[in-house]
């Protein structure tokens, strides 16, 4: 299904109609799954406020002086925005303090408990008050998460009339974006990242199982704060093998994936949108089906073609060993996949399939990597 060019300018009402009755969007997304792109296309349409990452720990020390200066980098990848990431964030903000009311810093750790944890009740608060303020102000809310995953169950819950929407990736297209940060610009953090989520939700059943499904190697040191074991992990990933960054990585991957099956309304396949218009198209009908929000996705780069063609540039990383955990991850998501289809999960089924394409692309992808 194809949309008229004229569906990004005039989307319906933010409260919804007959058709659509969502009370906001939440963009479920990874770290470099190239989330930041589809926000934009949502924030260039004048029914939306779109927030930018309302997990992220630079929320608890924002000031009102650092709006204008948080822009991409020249090496970010991200798209040029015509204001700064956290800019719809001001209308909240008090002048001489620091950080959006009701934020906590521990929100920023993503978590996979079967059942909402003791910080929940105050994360919900939070969104509950950005969202209701905005509706108020006759816009539609979009949230764009890179920390969220693991929380999908429990926000589809706390929010039953937001349309929740993940963001998909080849994990090797995806793992490349940050791995090429820190090989080239010494920037550990993606790479950090995962090694954070896993050793921090390790006891979690599920992340355990994952964890040894996927050979992870974790840093030595046990968690005492959440600080405390981010910085351990950031000194952990200046020197990691390649292949164990790949394999903490898809393991969160892997995780992330399963919670799609789980709760996810829609699934956005970031690898499709730019080699097949068709599919560009579909998205974002769907998205106006069920939301009444219509971003325009006729623009998106070919992400797969254009890491295809400069594979001497990723390093370190052993492409063809790397292959070997991929079929370790198909069993690990196969199995508790079955478990959300039994539950009546629509999208368990889909999310199954989808993962098996995308790891059959990211062996493609990586396969002449040296």
């Amino acid at each position: 299904m194809s949309l008229p060019d004229s569906s990004a300018q005039h989307s319906s009402p933010p409260h919804g109609n007959a058709g659509h009755s969502s009370r906001g969007i939440f963009l479920h997304t990874g770290w470099r799954s190239a989330g930041t792109w589809v926000w934009s296309k949502f924030r260039e349409l004048e029914s939306v406020t779109a927030f930018y990452e309302p997990l992220s720990n630079v929320i608890g020390d924002l000031k009102l002086a650092d709006l204008g200066v948080l822009k991409p980098s020249f090496n970010s990848g991200h798209p040029a925005l015509d204001a700064p990431y956290f800019a719809e964030y001001r209308s909240f903000m008090r002048e001489g303090a620091r950080g959006v009311p009701g934020y906590r810093r521990r929100f920023s750790t993503d978590r996979f408990g079967a059942a909402p944890d003791e910080e929940f009740p105050a994360l919900h608060a939070y969104l509950q008050e950005l969202t209701e303020r905005t509706l108020g102000a006759g816009k539609m809310p979009v949230f764009k998460f890179c920390r969220s995953s693991g929380r999908l169950p429990w926000l589809k819950n706390a929010f039953p009339a937001a349309l929740h929407a993940a963001v998909i990736r080849n994990p090797a297209s995806q793992f490349a974006s940050g791995w090429l940060l820190h090989q080239e610009w010494r920037n550990t953090f993606f790479v950090a990242a995962p090694l954070r989520v896993l050793g921090l939700n390790q006891r979690e059943p599920i992340v355990k199982a994952a964890i040894d499904a996927c050979d992870v190697r974790l840093p030595p040191d046990a968690p005492t704060s959440d600080d405390a074991y981010a910085a351990v992990c950031e000194q952990y990933a200046r020197t990691v093998e390649g292949t164990q960054a790949y394999r903490a990585f898809i393991a969160l991957w892997a995780l992330s994936a399963v919670r799609m099956a789980n709760a996810a309304d829609l699934v956005i396949d970031i690898d499709r949108l730019g080699n097949d218009r068709a599919y560009a198209a579909d998205s974002a009908a769907q998205l106006a089906a069920r939301s009444g929000i219509a971003p325009r996705f006729n623009d998106a780069r070919d992400l797969v073609d254009e890491l295809k063609r400069t594979p001497a540039r990723i390093a370190g990383v052993d492409g063809w060993s790397i292959r070997t955990v991929h079929g370790a991850v198909q069993k690990f998501v196969d199995a508790h996949v079955q478990g959300a289809q039994a539950a009546g999960s629509m999208q368990a089924p889909e999310v199954s399939a989808l993962v098996r394409e995308k790891l059959a692309l990211a062996a493609a992808i990586s396969e002449p990597w040296r």
